[in-house]
């Protein structure tokens, strides 16, 4: 899994005013990511307000990226949901040739039991024509995903290569690092945390911040590969102050506001995600002016 270590980016998906997707931006986004130096691309993920596509809309993304990104770097689709009938019937249909892997969100909503999470993960599996890499995100799941499980399913089910963890649990983090197998890749989902994590022993970060500081982030992240712990903490020091501004009120809004300061998207949503409050996007043009 050489391919995916390194800067994987959750690509965000513009709209235009009329709330459509903006086709052009999007290819103007996914190259500005490309020439950053990015290791890979994430198309569909949480960050791309997937929730609010259609089906069709889902399958034209997928379709528009692989064309775009056109073999240049690696392209890692999201297909989650907490129907694991309804997953397996999409990774069974969707046309995943250029894919890959799948990154696939632990289920939320039901809050399932440990098992019920394990089983859902070995029946998708099951059914995935493509590796799948495992998504722990508590604070969107309404459910952790222990070090236990995540483990289990990754020394049991061959067709699980990896996992982005987001829970922000240090300790879990590093017992999932000591315990995995050796081949099993594991990403952070945190921007705010990924330095500390890559110390840890990570492989690398799928990162919503990497929209925008795509050149600095993977440069940060690359040093951090090679112990050029210095270096990485200078880019990450830097940054820092970004990621709280990302954050601060709903992601994607944060970055969706960055982005709109570089002009490469509008700054356009579809309810229920509103554009971050006048206040902060003030701080972020203050910010990124200095940057």
């Amino acid at each position: 899994m050489e391919q995916l270590k390194g800067t994987g980016v959750a690509l965000v998906t513009p709209f235009k005013a009329d709330e459509s997707i903006d086709w052009n931006a999007l290819e103007k986004l996914i190259n500005y990511v490309i020439d950053g130096g990015v290791n890979y691309v994430v198309s569909l993920g949480t960050t791309g307000e997937t929730p609010t596509l259609s089906a069709d809309e889902k399958l034209d993304l997928m379709k528009f990226t692989f064309e775009k990104v056109s073999k240049r770097v690696p392209v890692v689709i999201g297909i989650g949901d907490y129907n694991t009938g309804d997953v397996v019937k999409r990774l069974e249909k969707c046309p995943l040739d250029e894919a890959a892997a799948v990154l696939s969100v632990a289920p939320y909503y039901s809050k399932p039991t440990q098992e019920g999470i394990y089983q859902h993960y070995k029946t998708i599996a099951a059914a995935s024509p493509k590796p799948i890499i495992l998504y722990n995100v508590p604070g969107r799941t309404g459910r952790n995903m222990t070090a236990e499980t995540t483990l289990r399913l990754a020394h049991e089910v061959e067709n699980i290569i990896g996992m982005k963890e987001a829970s922000g649990d240090m300790l879990q983090c590093m017992q999932i690092i000591r315990d995995k197998p050796k081949d099993f890749l594991v990403v952070s989902g945190d921007d705010a945390l990924a330095l500390a994590q890559l110390a840890c022993g990570m492989d690398g970060v799928i990162s919503v911040a990497a929209n925008y500081f795509a050149a600095d982030f993977s440069s940060m992240v690359h040093a951090a590969l090679i112990n050029d712990y210095p270096a990485a903490r200078a880019l990450n020091t830097k940054m820092l102050q970004g990621y709280d501004l990302m954050f601060s009120e709903n992601n994607p809004a944060g970055i969706k506001a960055f982005l709109t300061h570089k002009g490469i998207i509008g700054n356009n949503f579809r309810l229920p995600v509103l554009p971050v409050t006048d206040g902060l996007m003030e701080q972020i043009k203050v910010y990124l002016n200095k940057y």
